[in-house]
């Protein structure tokens, strides 16, 4: 199965830039060595398991709970049996559509 993941986390409490706080839940996914691609609104994460997605989100979460007082966490799931390599494979699959 292919568990793909979405994810935007920060903290409320901290300022208009949070990228230190962005770059420490970044620092995590990059560490649990799921398949991973940064962007400027969100992170989507793929791993083979919802609990093996989940514990990244978990110890996203975790990482600024420590000297956070409010944390934003918008996530969204998509789950698909008998596939692999999504991550790359839809943007590819989308973009041989798109015309030139």
């Amino acid at each position: 199965m292919s568990v793909m993941a979405e994810l935007s986390i920060f903290p409320m409490d901290k300022g208009e830039s949070v990228s230190p706080y962005v770059a420490r839940a970044v620092d995590v996914i990059k560490n649990s060595g799921l398949p991973y691609v940064f962007g400027p609104m969100a992170t989507s994460i793929e791993g083979e398991t919802f609990e093996e997605v989940m514990a990244v989100v978990a110890a996203c979460y975790h990482a600024l709970l420590p000297d956070c007082g409010r944390i934003h966490v918008a996530l969204r799931l998509d789950c698909r049996k008998g596939a692999t390599g999504r991550l790359a494979g839809k943007v590819r699959s989308v973009m041989d559509k798109v015309r030139t």
